[in-house]
């Protein structure tokens, strides 16, 4: 059996439609907290690496010095392992450090639920794909842009890689989490918690139907 080795940054966060995703298709997970405290984890055995969003930023030197200096050095040698790498928002954008790209505040930011414009000719649905970031991505130009908004890079591939800055993995149970973990950047942001949420709900079947085809286009290129 496979083996998936999952990142998160916080105890709210998980691997979600992407996990179930993944484990239909003959993969274990293995999540694994990455942070200051913890240890790096080990690549030995691990098919596929899954790195998840975090409200840090991977331009944050107080940050990389306490633990994401190790995190991308655990990207670079699974890069040189031949490990697949798939970087959600935070994980996608630690991507385009590795790549050479530069990740900076955005103009605005997006939170909800947005569709995106598909820009390869690749099978990712448009979306709508659940949004909760403030920075944004820019690659070089040897990275295959995938799909991209008004605000900010989508969608990314280059070699086995696969970066998104949406948030396939999202569904009610994990919303609410994360809006409980800090209900006043909720109320700084002047989210309606419970539209939001609802909206959410509703968009679960499809959802995850999503994150499965983008599971697959992944493990195509990938795995």
């Amino acid at each position: 059996m496979k083996r998936a080795l999952v990142l998160r940054h916080h105890d709210e966060d998980h691997p979600g439609l992407i996990g179930e995703a993944l484990e239909a298709r003959g993969f274990t997970l293995d999540v694994v907290m990455m942070s200051a405290p913890g240890p790096t984890p080990q690549l030995e055995g691990v098919d596929a690496l899954v790195v998840l969003g975090s409200k840090c930023a991977v331009y944050d030197h107080e940050v990389e010095a306490a633990w994401f200096g190790r995190e991308l050095a655990l990207i670079a040698e699974a890069d040189r392992r031949g490990v697949a790498i798939l970087g959600i928002c935070f994980g996608a954008q630690a991507l385009c450090r590795h790549f050479g790209g530069v990740v900076s505040r955005a103009d605005e930011g997006e939170v909800g639920w947005f569709e995106v414009e598909v820009t390869a000719d690749v099978a990712l649905p448009r979306g709508p794909w659940f949004e909760f970031h403030f920075d944004a991505c820019a690659l070089p130009d040897e990275v295959e842009v995938w799909a991209t908004s008004p605000r900010a890079v989508q969608a990314f591939a280059f070699g086995r890689h696969v970066g998104v800055q949406f948030h396939p993995e999202i569904d009610e149970a994990q919303l609410e989490g994360w809006l409980n973990a800090d209900p006043e950047e909720a109320r700084d942001l002047g989210l309606d918690v419970e539209q939001l949420l609802a909206r959410t709900a509703q968009e679960a079947p499809a959802a995850r139907e999503r994150a499965a085809i983008l599971v697959d286009l992944f493990l195509a290129r990938s795995v």
